[in-house]
């Protein structure tokens, strides 16, 4: 079963493949670039769970490729792979937005580590643990299981991919364009129509309180 999905910026071909190659095989689908244009298109149309990012790249280099992405509401956890050990770079990194650094070389046991480590703390759960939205809704991310004093049920891939985001960023407002981008994939046509019919059946699920709308803002989980 797929785990997760991560994006790898790595400008060295064989590392890049070591990478790539040693995460697919730990059941994560991996989109791989070798320059920072190719990796925001991908990041793009693939939203990831995780970025592994190389420092040091012909062009726009990492800190440079991550400060950006920040920018434009991108909040997935981004991991710096660098052979940079000052004191400046790391406070550079983490000024940027970075969690995490891992210098090279590294073995990949601790790249898997690391990786595991992040999602789970994005995640706010495990298996056995699920998130509290109140009212008496339990959400089991890794499952897809949303627990409710009417019982259980699994949500349809919009209304999960939707309240998963809400998840990922609670106490923050999730702007509308985000929504789509995370909802609909490249060559699907976006509808307001439809993100309306989502929200109302993710409302019924889970409570009608649960999700806020701020208009001219966006959507935020209570």
């Amino acid at each position: 079963m797929e785990k997760a999905k991560l994006l790898l910026l790595e400008d060295d071909p064989q590392l890049h493949e070591i990478i790539k190659e040693h995460l697919e095989d730990q059941n994560y689908r991996v989109f791989g670039a070798f320059n920072a244009m190719d990796a925001a298109d991908l990041l793009y149309e693939n939203p990831c769970d995780l970025a592994l990012l190389d420092v040091k790249m012909a062009g726009q280099n990492g800190f440079e490729f991550l400060s950006e992405q920040r920018k434009k509401g991108v909040e997935i956890p981004a991991i710096f792979i660098t052979s940079l050990n000052s004191i400046d770079d790391l406070a550079k990194g983490y000024k940027v937005g970075c969690d995490d650094y891992l210098r090279k070389p590294f073995e990949l046991k601790e790249l898997v580590l690391r990786v595991e480590t992040l999602l789970k703390r994005r995640f706010f759960h495990t298996l056995q643990e699920g998130v509290d939205l109140g009212g008496g809704a339990i959400f089991f991310i890794d499952a897809n299981l949303v627990k409710t004093p009417q019982g259980e049920r699994s949500l349809p891939p919009k209304e999960f991919e939707l309240l998963k985001l809400l998840v990922e960023n609670r106490g923050k407002v999730v702007s509308r364009e985000t929504v789509m981008d995370r909802l609909w994939s490249f060559g699907e046509e976006p509808s307001e129509m439809s993100l309306r019919t989502h929200l109302k059946n993710l409302r019924k699920i889970i409570g009608h309180n649960c999700v806020e709308t701020l208009r001219g803002m966006g959507f935020r989980i209570r």
